[in-house]
C-alpha cells in the first residue's frame, strides 16, 4: 500500500483511550468463542446465497489484504468506553485515535464495517470490538431520554461537517443493521429494537418540513441523506417511521437534482456537487428498482413488448396507477441520470481532495447501485476500491486531507466500501418490493 497519507500513532494512555479488553464486555452483548466467520455473514451465518449469482462480484484478492489491515488497525483504536472517536474540529491535525474522546457517529461508523465484514457481538474475529461498541451505543441512547440527540458532546468532526445530529443518524442504521443477526440472543434483540424505536423518533423530530435535518453541518446534505438511509432501513426492521416524514426524506433528496437541466443543487453541499448527488442516487435507488421490476413483470406476462423500455406510459400499461406511473417512472429516469453525474471523474474528486465525505459519497453511489439492482456497481466498485487502495496509509488506516481528517472515521468508511460484497444481499432485499 503506497503511504500517501499521515500515519497514526497510538498512545499509552490509561483512562478512556486505553484499549479494551475481553473482561469489558457488557453481560448483555457478551462475546463467545467462535470460529470466524468467512465471507458474506449473510451466507455463512444464516445459510443464504443471492438470488443472482451474476449480480455478486468476487473481492478481490488485494482488496481483502486491504481491508484486513485496515481492521488490524481500527481494532487497537478503540478506546476503553467501547466507542471510537473522531476528535474536534478544532484539532483536525490530531491523528492518535487515543488522543481523542469517543463519540456515538464514529462509534457507529467503526461498528457497521466490523458487522459488514462478516463479525457479530458473538461471533468472528473481531466480536469483542463490536460487543463492546454495541454496548456503548445502546448506553449513549438509552442515557439520552427524551433529548433530541443521544449525545451532549459539540464540536466533533462529524457534526461540525455533517450536522448536528449525525450520531443519532449513524446509531440509528447501525442498531438497524444488527437486529437480524440477534435471532439466537432474544433479550438483546429487544434491547435493540426498544432503542432503535427511540433513535427513529429522535430522527424524525428532528427534520425539516422540507424532508432536510436540522442542525446541518458545512456538508448537512450528507446528514441528510444518512437520515433517509437511517430510516428506510429502520422501516424493514419493523420500527415506528413515519411514512410521511420518509417521503419527505426521499423527495428532499430527490430534489437535489434536475435530470431534465442536469443542475445539482449544492447550497446545502458546500459547492460541492458529489455531496449532492450520491444522495439523489442513494434515494432514488428502490423506487427505480421497482420500476424496473414491475417492467420486467409486465413483459413476462405479455402486456408489454420485450423491448419497452421503462416509461409513465408503459408503467400504466403494467398494471401501476396513473399517480404510481408517474413517481416511479420519475424516480428511474432520476436515478439513471444522477448515477452517470455521481461517477464523473471531475464529479468524484469533490472538494478537490479525499476527506470523509468523499469517502461517504462513494459509500451512497455504490449501495444505491446495489439496491436499484444495477450491474455497473460492479464497475463502480473496481474504480472506487482501486481509489482507496491507492491512498492506504501504510499503517493499514486511511486519513482525511480536508474537513474529516479523522483516520477512524475516514479507515470505517473506507472499509465498508471495500467489503461491501458483503451486504449484497441486504442491500438488494432493500431495493426490491415488499
Amino acid at each position: 500500500m503506497a503511504g500517501m497519507g499521515m500515519i497514526s500513532t497510538f498512545t499509552s494512555q490509561q483512562t478512556d483511550s486505553a484499549a479494551p479488553t475481553r473482561a469489558d464486555v457488557a453481560p448483555a452483548v457478551a462475546a463467545v468463542e467462535s470460529g470466524e466467520p468467512k465471507g458474506c455473514v449473510f451466507q455463512t451465518l444464516f445459510g443464504e446465497q443471492s438470488s443472482d449469482s451474476a449480480f455478486r462480484y468476487k473481492t478481490p484478492v488485494r482488496a481483502q489484504t486491504s481491508t484486513e489491515d485496515g481492521l488490524a488497525w481500527i481494532s487497537k483504536a478503540q478506546l476503553r468506553s467501547g466507542g471510537w472517536g473522531a476528535g474536534t474540529h478544532s484539532r483536525q491535525d490530531v491523528m492518535d485515535p487515543h488522543a481523542v474522546k469517543a463519540d456515538p457517529a464514529t462509534t457507529a461508523m467503526v461498528a457497521m464495517a466490523l458487522l459488514r465484514s462478516g463479525n457479530t457481538p458473538t461471533a468472528g474475529k473481531y466480536a469483542t470490538n463490536l460487543a463492546l461498541a454495541t454496548d456503548y451505543l445502546l448506553d449513549q441512547v438509552e442515557k439520552s431520554g427524551d433529548a433530541p440527540n443521544i449525545t451532549d458532546q459539540s464540536g466533533t468532526q462529524p457534526q461540525r461537517k455533517l450536522g448536528g445530529n449525525i450520531d443519532v443518524v449513524m446509531t440509528s442504521q447501525y442498531l438497524s443493521n444488527l437486529v437480524e443477526y440477534l435471532e439466537n440472543n432474544p433479550t438483546l434483540k429487544s434491547r435493540v429494537k426498544r432503542n432503535l424505536d427511540r433513535c427513529v423518533a429522535k430522527i424524525q423530530q428532528n427534520m425539516n418540513q422540507n424532508g432536510s435535518m436540522k442542525g446541518a453541518g458545512w456538508a448537512g446534505v450528507l446528514q441528510s441523506s444518512f437520515a433517509a438511509n437511517a430510516l428506510e432501513s429502520a422501516r424493514t426492521r419493523g420500527a415506528e417511521v413515519d411514512e410521511k416524514k420518509l417521503d419527505q426524506a426521499r423527495s428532499y433528496q430527490k430534489g437535489n437534482y434536475d435530470a431534465e437541466s442536469e443542475t445539482i443543487a449544492v447550497e446545502e453541499a458546500a459547492g460541492v456537487m458529489l455531496y449532492s448527488i450520491s444522495g439523489t442516487a442513494r434515494s432514488s435507488a428502490r423506487e427505480a428498482r421497482i420500476a424496473k421490476e414491475r417492467i420486467r413483470k409486465a413483459k413476462r406476462a405479455g402486456k408489454l413488448e420485450e423491448a419497452a423500455e421503462i416509461s409513465v406510459e408503459n408503467l400504466q400499461k403494467a398494471g401501476l396507477s396513473k399517480d404510481e406511473a408517474m413517481r416511479y417512472g420519475t424516480a428511474y429516469s432520476l436515478n439513471q441520470a444522477a448515477k452517470v453525474q455521481a461517477q464523473r471523474r471531475d464529479v468524484l474528486n469533490g472538494f478537490g481532495s479525499d476527506g470523509g465525505e468523499e469517502f461517504l459519497s462513494y459509500l451512497q453511489t455504490g449501495e444505491g447501485l446495489i439496491m436499484s439492482k444495477d450491474i455497473e456497481w460492479k464497475k463502480w466498485y473496481d474504480n472506487i476500491s482501486g481509489r482507496m487502495m491507492k491512498i492506504q496509509n501504510a499503517d493499514g488506516s486511511w486519513n482525511g486531507h480536508h474537513c474529516i481528517t479523522s483516520p477512524v472515521f475516514c479507515t470505517a468508511t473506507a472499509l465498508l466500501i471495500l467489503s461491501i460484497d458483503n451486504d449484497v444481499n441486504q442491500l438488494m432485499a432493500m431495493g426490491g418490493e415488499e
